[in-house]
């Protein structure tokens, strides 16, 4: 069963039940190693606003993610300061000795003067993967809706931390991709941004214990992109260009702030560049993403 957004509520409310009990058999086979930061993730998780990436975001911040080589992780640079992020389709896997994990949803949250990130997988992906094995059965009801696989504390600075110095605990194509991520949702001529509630049983839930419905922030690529006929730059000069050309998708240091003061990382989409009509220059090589 695929995890749609008016879903993500109810595993969110479900995933705490699991993360709250020291009974549990989350919390009782984790050891004390783990105890601490279990205990971080239910309070981020719970207070987390909640996203759902589409296919095609995911896709996008995976390419975009292989471009960067460091992030800033503080508050600011966050969507959220606690935040619940599914991704449809999962967003690669871990190797766990041999055994290559899914990775389908990031929660992250403050934790001692860093950011505690988590990675997890969803029981309906377990219960998939299990029964191609066809040996073993799920106790599912011992298992929470999102299993923590993996999780570590990166560090709250003010420069960018290169993603080789964040240490093994966590793979670096899922944390570059998340930062990406982060980064592509300040863009809003990129992407769109839709609120979807939570299905209907778990509104009246949330009703019951006196709390609001929760709501789901949906995150999805534009259809379209502006053709751009100007270079974008250019210092004011209106330059203008005579042909056409194919621009492969990248990140550029862009100003922004007070009185364009400040630095922030903005992906460029893939694009053909230059005026409508106007001829096409070949090269030996061009590389194009498509989504």
């Amino acid at each position: 069963m695929s995890v749609k957004p008016s879903n993500l509520p109810r595993l969110r409310r479900q995933t705490l039940q699991h993360l709250r009990d020291p009974e549990s058999a989350l919390r009782s086979g984790a050891g004390k190693s783990n105890s601490a930061g279990l205990s971080a993730l239910a309070t981020a998780v719970e207070a987390a606003d909640l996203y759902w990436a589409s296919q095609d975001m995911a896709a996008l911040a995976m390419h975009s993610g292989g471009q960067l080589a460091a992030a800033r992780w503080a508050t600011a640079d966050r969507p959220a300061p606690c935040g619940l992020l599914f991704w449809q389709d999962g967003i690669g896997h871990i190797d766990a000795q041999g055994v290559q994990v899914p990775v389908e949803a990031c929660a992250w949250g403050p934790f001692e003067g860093g950011m505690l990130l988590w990675l997890l997988m969803s029981r309906a992906r377990l219960s998939v993967e299990v029964g191609r094995i066809g040996r073993y059965q799920l106790v599912e009801e011992q298992i929470p809706p999102l299993i923590p696989v993996c999780g570590a504390v990166l560090p709250v600075t003010d420069e960018p931390v290169s993603f080789a110095e964040l240490g093994q605990e966590l793979p670096q194509p899922i944390v570059a991709a998340l930062a990406a991520a982060w980064l592509v949702m300040q863009q809003p001529l990129l992407i769109d941004r839709t609120r979807e509630r939570a299905d209907k049983p778990t509104a009246r839930a949330y009703a019951r214990d006196g709390l609001p419905t929760p709501d789901v922030t949906v995150v999805d690529l534009r259809r379209q992109y502006t053709p751009q006929n100007q270079d974008p730059d250019a210092d004011g000069t209106g330059r203008h260009y005579r042909h056409r050309w194919v621009v492969s998708g990248h990140w550029r240091n862009q100003a922004h702030g007070p009185g364009q003061s400040l630095r922030r990382q903005t992906w460029v989409p893939a694009h053909m560049k230059g005026p409508d009509g106007a001829p096409l220059l070949s090269t030996e090589k061009v590389n194009v993403w498509r989504r």
